[in-house]
């Protein structure tokens, strides 16, 4: 019944330690960045609002995105992009902390954090009016928007900053977050690199804007979009010469989404670019399998957008398209308009020569509405000119648009450029365009856009068909 001996149970809990603090702080800092992430930014909120309920004062959240940034994160990479990222938190730190230090604002508190991707947001606490507000988003804008040194690089990035303000704009943190990002993307519907202030009475429409925004990016990343052709024939013979290619979008419900809504929204919210690449890898996967499918070469036309003419990339993305599809050059025609051609002239040609080296061909869209001025229009090497479906439809109802449908086709004719007159309806347009020369045409009296498949059947399987212009509807 003596005490004999006793084990002494030592454990370093050095290691557990480190490895919970650092698990602590992954779930509330950015990795990249060192501010605090959204969850970290909700609680700070949070303390902040109890203590404005305190004292009668208010709380506002900047939330910031910075504007085409998308673009050189899929041009450059996510290394520099993750520099520039740094680079802009570095900013956005500085500038509150500037900001918060001040003789002018020590009455002012503030915090920041990366809520994602590239947004940031800023709380303030303890300002006395908007004004106030609108000039530290203000000045967080100019050092934000001052140019960005990264290795071999030099970026200038702009910030659509949205304002909203607790308790006059919301009850709560969720609200207050959700309404200032509502505001930010009213600054970017007003053109970007704008400063707005929550309004509710538009918050409505934004909100319907940012679910079609998600909704669309959601479409593309499930490839649920569709391409439906239009033929385009030639106007002697009847017979098919090639297709315009334009995107269709079902919604959830099976219904059709108007181009005329989601293609603008693409425009500005980027996303016109993803969408376009999506248009031409599609279009050629289709120009490929119906030459294997039917023997002949079905020329399928893509319109190319001004944000996507002008990627750094777009020659690599094109030859792209065609190489992995297995589809040869000669297949692909690119619709430009006017302006994007004198955006930049001698890039413009520089481009315009590269591809048609390859066998691309390419066309002028919406002729006659734009500025190109004929000694420009000379030195471009493009294939055809599309006549404006306004000059078309003009053409039998006045005689100026008569007149200017004629001296287009006339001059096309002296360029050596193939013609091609779009929104022809009646067999009076077909009538008159026949007798001018023109070369090809594309409108609703012969098909409207078809499916894939439906095209097929009505102008690729029987391959001697031909139209013979009376009305097919």
């Amino acid at each position: 019944g003596e005490f004999q001996y006793s084990v002494l149970q030592v454990q370093d809990v050095t290691e557990a330690t480190k490895l919970t603090a650092q698990l602590e702080y992954q779930a509330r800092y950015d990795e990249l960045t060192g501010l605090p992430n959204r969850q970290a930014f909700r609680l700070q909120l949070s303390g902040m609002i109890e203590e404005a309920d305190k004292s009668g004062s208010r709380v506002a959240v900047l939330y910031f995105d910075l504007d085409n940034f998308k673009r050189i994160n899929d041009t450059l990479g996510h290394t520099i992009g993750d520099g520039v990222i740094t680079s802009i938190a570095e900013r956005l730190s500085n500038s509150v902390r500037s900001r918060h230090t001040s003789d002018s604002a020590n009455s002012i508190a503030a915090g920041i954090a990366r809520l994602g991707g590239d947004e940031f947001a800023c709380a303030i606490s303890e300002f006395e009016n908007d004004d106030i507000l609108a000039g530290i988003a203000e000045r967080i804008g100019d050092s934000l928007r001052k140019p960005v040194p990264f290795e071999a690089h030099e970026f200038v990035v702009t910030p659509s900053i949205g304002i909203s303000i607790y308790p006059d704009d919301a009850e709560n943190v969720e609200d207050l977050l959700k309404n200032a990002d509502v505001a930010m993307y009213q600054a970017k519907d007003a053109g970007r690199d704008k400063i707005r202030f929550y309004s509710g009475t538009l918050a409505v429409r934004t909100l319907h804007g940012l679910a079609l925004e998600h909704d669309l990016r959601k479409a593309l990343e499930n490839d649920i979009l569709e391409l439906h052709y239009q033929p385009k024939l030639d106007l002697n013979t009847g017979r098919l010469v090639g297709a315009e290619a334009l995107v269709r979008w079902r919604d959830e419900d099976g219904n059709y989404v108007p181009p005329s809504r989601f293609i603008p929204m693409a425009e500005t919210s980027g996303q016109i670019v993803p969408l376009g690449d999506w248009v031409l890898r599609t279009a050629c996967k289709q120009a490929r399998d119906w030459q294997q499918q039917y023997d002949r070469s079905t020329r399928i036309a893509v319109n190319v957008s001004s944000q996507q003419f002008y990627q750094s990339d777009l020659q690599q993305t094109i030859m792209k398209a065609l190489f992995e599809a297995g589809a040869k050059p000669s297949l692909l025609q690119l619709e430009l308009t006017e302006s994007i051609l004198m955006r930049d002239v001698e890039k413009t040609i520089a481009t315009l020569e590269y591809l048609k080296s390859t066998g691309i061909t390419l066309a002028i869209d919406d002729f006659g509405t734009g500025y190109s001025s004929l000694s420009y229009l000379t030195r471009f090497p493009i294939d055809a000119l599309k006549i404006d479906r306004s000059f078309v439809l003009d053409s039998e109802a006045s005689n100026d648009g008569a007149t200017i449908c004629a001296a287009i086709i006339a001059m096309a004719r002296q360029l050596g450029l193939t013609v091609i007159a779009e929104g022809v309806e009646t067999q009076e347009h077909v009538d008159f365009l026949r007798s001018h020369d023109c070369d090809e045409v594309q409108g609703f009296l012969f098909s409207k856009p078809l499916p894939a498949e439906e095209f097929e059947e009505r102008f690729l399987q029987n391959s001697s068909s031909s139209f013979i212009f009376k009305s097919a509807l």
